[in-house]
């Protein structure tokens, strides 16, 4: 980081473009905001066939909402179907504690009606945790649905369940098993077992049907996610939280792809689906839908106001009399902590999302991760990774620093040239190319280092916004969460000071009015860098103090070695 016009123009422009994103997820859809709430009625996108007549496709939550639309020509093979969906937190429930999660699940259809994350809290040293799963009102709904369905009565998410006990604590197992029963009254019998592990957010899901009728009994697994999404926080400059993507998310197998619930080809959704999940996501947390693996299932998204539906429903299974089968599938719920998701599902760890640099955001929060590991604090393993980088730069660095060294000893004959052609400036120009090319020296040499770190930057910006690894981590002193700007903006004001003695080791601009805005630029920016997270502040304070200390070694050497030659 030697030439400071390169520098600071493209940091600048990088902060422009950081803020526009935030501006256009705050501001941009705006407009379509009020269409979403003319969105496609309920069910029209059901599927063919029985299995979507008997899973109702309404959004609400009120016993009094009018009946779901049947698919054409479905309503007399599935003559079980319910037509609203109750009020699930009225229902009884089991109430489930781990040492990660404290739960809440409707006996009215195993329904996930409440999930806090002990682990997070929703404001640093507060003791209220982060809740996920809410039932409490239509502004906060947030339910995820799983049920068999088929032709005729089946374990939907409007059935009831019963359970041996309504209270389970995990206490020092390594796993907690919580089994709801169903059954039909005619032979067959159906448990729905959940299976919540030590530390892990994943739950795993299996049912279990035991046949004992005289006839084969069809039924084919799904799960709903149902939310409403609340739009982004607005900010008038910039917004951290309202910068990372909210809501639905699928993977197909192959691709990642984020969906908008305004959007009306998203809205349409409906494809099959292999090794795949569908989730819904939100700053530094996820829900998650993992079908089992090898499975052929439909992925499907509704939207209706600020409120979506993104369901899977898979394969419709015969089991026939006299015989067992299982169906089941994998669910989380929690923070994107990268290595729980990796082993969750297929490529789930990819809803930590670090867009367009993930191909170097991904290697840098492995190495961070690797050095916090060695010292157990994200503040120090930023320095350190920092500095990592600035050895691996080295090389490029120290030939930009020798040439920005070199221009400074040539600043008073750049000068006498100034005089000599101020009133011509093209023999101006020809007379400095000409001093350059004897000197051996290349002007734009300063830019190459800083072209490629600037992706870096970028890149430890989605690092520090969307690793729930470092949400309220703490550095030190004032310094509690690296996620979060610098509270006194202590921080921004060391990067000014910085900025300003790395201008004054570097050669002045020869144009006045330029040097004289190149000047200010070290306090332009640390004001607006201000209001990024105090880790991207670290980072820069860290490279540039490292950047000073690299140039002024350089000139040291460099101004010693002209004077010897002088001598």
């Amino acid at each position: 980081m030697n030439n400071p016009r390169v520098m600071v123009w493209l940091a600048f422009a990088a902060v422009l473009v950081l803020n526009y994103e935030a501006w256009v997820h705050d501001y941009g859809a705006a407009d379509n905001a009020a269409a979403t709430h003319a969105a496609a009625p309920a069910g029209a996108h059901a599927t063919s066939g029985n299995l979507d007549s008997a899973v109702p496709q309404t959004f609400s939550t009120d016993t009094t909402a009018p009946p779901a639309a049947a698919a054409p020509g479905t309503a007399s093979t599935a003559p079980n179907a319910p037509s609203a969906e109750p009020a699930v937190s009225a229902a009884p429930h089991v109430h489930v504690r781990t040492d990660v999660l404290d739960m809440d699940i409707s006996l009215q259809g195993g329904t996930l009606q409440k999930a806090d994350l002990l682990r997070y809290p929703k404001v640093k040293g507060g003791t209220e945790p982060v809740r996920l799963m809410n039932a409490d009102s239509e502004d906060s709904l947030y339910l995820l649905k799983t049920g068999l369905a088929g032709p005729g009565e089946h374990p939907t998410q409007f059935a009831t369940f019963t359970a041996p006990n309504l209270d389970y604590v995990l206490g020092r197992a390594r796993q907690l098993v919580v089994p709801l029963t169903w059954t039909d009254g005619h032979g067959v019998t159906v448990t729905k077992t959940f299976t919540f592990h030590r530390g892990d957010y994943r739950i795993d899901l299996l049912y279990s049907v035991d046949n004992r009728s005289s006839a084969p009994w069809q039924a084919a697994i799904y799960a709903q996610i149902l939310r409403y999404d609340p739009p982004s926080a607005r900010s008038m400059f910039f917004n951290v939280e309202g910068n990372a993507f909210h809501g639905p998310a699928i993977y197909d197998g192959t691709k990642y792809r984020k969906l908008k619930i305004d959007n009306a080809d998203d809205r349409q959704l409906a494809v099959k689906v292999s090794n795949g999940w569908l989730a819904a996501l939100q700053h530094h947390f996820v829900s998650a839908i993992v079908p089992a693996a090898d499975t052929t299932n439909r992925f499907t998204l509704s939207a209706q106001g600020r409120q979506f539906q993104l369901a899977t429903m898979g394969s419709l299974r015969s089991v026939a009399p006299d015989t067992t089968a299982t169906f089941q599938e994998t669910l989380f719920v929690g923070p994107k902590l990268q290595a729980d998701l990796e082993t969750a599902g297929p490529r789930l760890e990819l809803v930590a999302d670090y867009g367009v640099l993930t191909i170097i955001a991904r290697p840098l929060f492995w190495l961070l991760g690797k050095v916090h590991a060695l010292f157990g604090n994200w503040g120090v393993a930023i320095i350190v990774v920092t500095f990592l980088l600035k050895l691996l730069f080295y090389p490029l660095s120290e030939a930009s620093g020798k040439s920005m060294a070199k221009m400074k000893t040539l600043s008073p004959r750049i000068k006498n040239l100034q005089e000599t052609y101020k009133d011509d400036k093209e023999k101006l120009g020809r007379a400095m190319m000409e001093l350059y090319k004897r000197e051996k020296i290349n002007p734009v040499a300063g830019c190459l280092p800083i072209i490629i770190q600037i992706p870096v930057f970028l890149a430890f910006y989605w690092v520090l916004l969307e690793s729930v690894e470092m949400r309220q981590a703490p550095f030190v002193g004032w310094i509690n969460d690296l996620s979060s700007r610098d509270p006194y903006f202590i921080l921004p004001a060391i990067m000014a000071g910085a900025m300003l003695v790395q201008y004054k080791l570097n050669p002045t601009p020869p144009d006045p009015i330029q040097a004289k805005v190149f000047m200010i630029m070290p306090l332009v920016m640390s004001v607006t860098f201000a209001f990024f997270p105090a880790g991207l502040v670290l980072y820069w304070v860290t490279n540039t103090l490292l950047s000073i200390a690299q140039q002024w070694n350089i000139n040291r050497r460099i101004g010693a070695a002209a004077a010897k030659k002088t001598a």
